[in-house]
């Protein structure tokens, strides 16, 4: 096992992998921006190395100044969290380099997954139903055309690289492919600093649905259940919750049987997620994220399993610490991404956070580093926390999110924690009615 792990990531994520390291008697580095020099991560970790000035760019994206901070402080493996260089293949190979451990999957399987066109040519090939698209990229409007005119409208324009919804466009007609085509690429091309797209069915009212998956190198591959996550606002999650409210034991039993062995074809490593559009009892792939999820806690509430120290375990090269058979999912589990944002207008509210109080009881888990005194830099996204919570069923575990959202207290900025407390009180919302457009319907209808 190692001795000491880098943190290459801030924020709640940071914090969260500090606490496994803690738990499993791992010293921890953290590294932080100029801007993060009094980050709670910072101010708990072991060690601390400054890597650069605010831009992410100059710090957390410096990837000569992680791998010095690794030779300052004799760390032995480096924990990317999620974003900045979470989904990097070539870091990957440095580190590899340098005689370090990247705390994630090969660099092969980043890389294809990284690629949306090759990731649904691979895992088409070992059996992961696919939505109905293009072959591959699309070289120009007279390929868009005819491919929108064999798969049927409407039709959905995505960028092969990235995510996060940029480059990303829908043409209800024939007459709309090409402005969409070409506004697509634009912008992912800006993005991404690659131009390449393709063409999927659109999907009217789809769930969200996303798998949750764990590897091994001993050729173990185990699921732990899926997760909703429909309620999104420009393709950004809002809300995730597990299990989901639209789907059975039996199709949950029979997607999770073809993930784990794609997963097992592929040989992947790892912690991994398989995402889908799910409708009228189909699942699409989407995508693959190779790296721990923002909404990973739901997961763990309703299994028990702490991920990231299944991480650890695996880039130490130790087995999986569960079998297939011993997964148990208890309960009901509810995550409200908690941001530093007007709750109306969505505009960002950094600033000095000049009360703070963590909602508490049973079943509540607040992952944030927000504290009383600290001021959340304009910098980098607005996530401030997430709000977890469980409960014996659907029905409990909302009404202690309700709870838990009126007891938690984040003064002198605004935040979204009004904006769930109006979606918990929706009907859709409590009866589990909802789609992956429900909310830019609900948000445009309360004017």
């Amino acid at each position: 096992m190692f001795e000491k792990i880098l943190i290459a990531n801030r924020g709640e994520i940071a914090l969260r992998i500090h606490r496994a390291c803690n738990e499993m008697g791992i010293l921890t580095v953290a590294v932080h921006s100029e801007a993060d020099a009094t980050a709670m991560h910072v101010r708990l970790a072991d060690e601390s190395v400054c890597i650069g000035p605010a831009p992410a760019s100059k710090s957390y994206l410096n990837i000569p100044a992680i791998v010095s901070a690794c030779e300052i402080t004799g760390a032995q493996a480096i924990h990317p969290g999620y974003g900045f260089l979470s989904e990097n293949a070539r870091f990957a190979e440095i580190l590899a380099a340098h005689g370090y451990t990247f705390i994630g999957p090969r660099p092969e399987h980043i890389r294809v997954m990284g690629d949306k066109i090759a990731a649904k040519r691979a895992v088409q090939a070992v059996g992961i139903p696919v939505v109905p698209g293009s072959e591959g990229a699309l070289n120009s409007e007279a390929e868009a055309l005819a491919a929108a005119d064999s798969i049927g409208y409407p039709v959905l324009i995505k960028a092969a690289a990235g995510g996060g919804g940029r480059g990303m466009k829908v043409a209800q007609t024939r007459d709309e492919v090409a402005e969409a085509y070409g506004t697509a690429r634009g912008e992912a091309k800006a993005a991404f600093g690659d131009d390449a797209v393709y063409m999927e069915r659109y999907l009217a009212r789809p769930r969200h649905i996303e798998l949750q998956v764990v590897a091994d190198s001993f050729g173990a591959v185990c699921h732990l259940g899926e997760r909703d996550c429909s309620l999104q606002r420009r393709h950004q999650k809002m809300m995730e919750e597990a299990p989901s409210p639209a789907i059975d034991a039996e199709a949950r039993a029979k997607i999770g049987k073809i993930v784990v062995d794609a997963v097992k074809a592929i040989g992947y490593l790892g912690v991994g997620t398989i995402e889908f559009l799910y409708e009228n009892g189909e699942f699409f792939f989407i995508e693959m994220n190779t790296r721990l999820q923002v909404e990973h806690p739901v997961t763990e509430a309703i299994t028990g399993i702490d991920l990231v120290r299944e991480q650890i375990r695996i880039a130490a090269g130790l087995p999986l610490s569960f079998t297939q058979d011993e997964v148990r999912f208890e309960g009901h589990a509810i995550e409200c991404r908690i941001n530093a944002e007007n709750p109306r207008t969505f505009m960002p509210s950094p600033g000095l956070v000049s009360d703070f109080h963590a909602p508490g009881g049973l079943g509540v888990r607040l992952d944030s580093a927000l504290y009383a005194g600290y001021s959340i830099p304009p910098f980098y996204d607005s996530l401030a926390g997430k709000l977890i919570v469980h409960g014996r069923d659907r029905a409990e575990a909302i009404a202690r999110m309700k709870r838990s959202l009126a007891e938690m207290v984040v003064g002198g900025i605004e935040t979204t924690i009004p904006l769930f407390q109006d979606l918990l009180r929706d009907p859709d919302i409590i009866e589990g009615r909802y789609d992956i457009h429900w909310l830019e319907r609900w948000i445009k209808a309360q004017g």
